[in-house]
């Protein structure tokens, strides 16, 4: 009876280790959820020509932390209003009337110069935007006016 004793007592500290190593290792199965991604910053555009534009893209997100890449770069229209709308307004009410993707994009902080010179749309407004991986899409650039390509 004290052999059987003797045999459970040393063997409750290897158990003990044995318990507490798996109850370690034990947790959620699978791939890790990554962390979601913050919005890029809003990128710089600009008008080269009529129906050009020049765009520097954001070299950090919403939070101020670095940019790994852009996913892709949308150009969004809204048709003219009584007002200038705000680049939230055309970016929630507009249209994505072109789409520019990786590999064709520049990495954070290059330049690009869309031609829209094929898009027919009345006068309007266009806004830019970069969109990450995860289709997480950055602020609005400045709202820029779009002149009727009959002109």
């Amino acid at each position: 009876m004290m052999g059987g004793m003797r045999f459970l007592s040393l063997t409750n500290p290897v158990l003990a280790i044995t318990l507490s190593v798996i109850s370690i290792h034990c947790g959620r199965k699978g791939d890790p959820i990554p962390r979601p991604r913050a919005a890029a910053q809003a990128m710089e555009v600009h008008l080269e020509a009529l129906r050009k534009l020049r765009m520097v893209l954001p070299l950090t997100d919403a939070k101020g932390a670095s940019l790994v890449g852009i996913e892709s770069v949308r150009v969004l229209y809204l048709p003219l209003g009584l007002t200038k709308p705000t680049p939230e307004e055309v970016f929630s009410r507009g249209e994505v009337v072109l789409e520019r993707r990786r590999p064709d994009l520049p990495g954070p902080g290059g330049t690009l110069v869309l031609d829209l010179g094929s898009l027919q749309r009345s006068q309007g407004w266009i806004v830019v935007v970069a969109v990450r991986l995860g289709n997480v899409a950055g602020r609005p650039s400045e709202v820029l006016p779009w002149m009727d390509p009959a002109l």
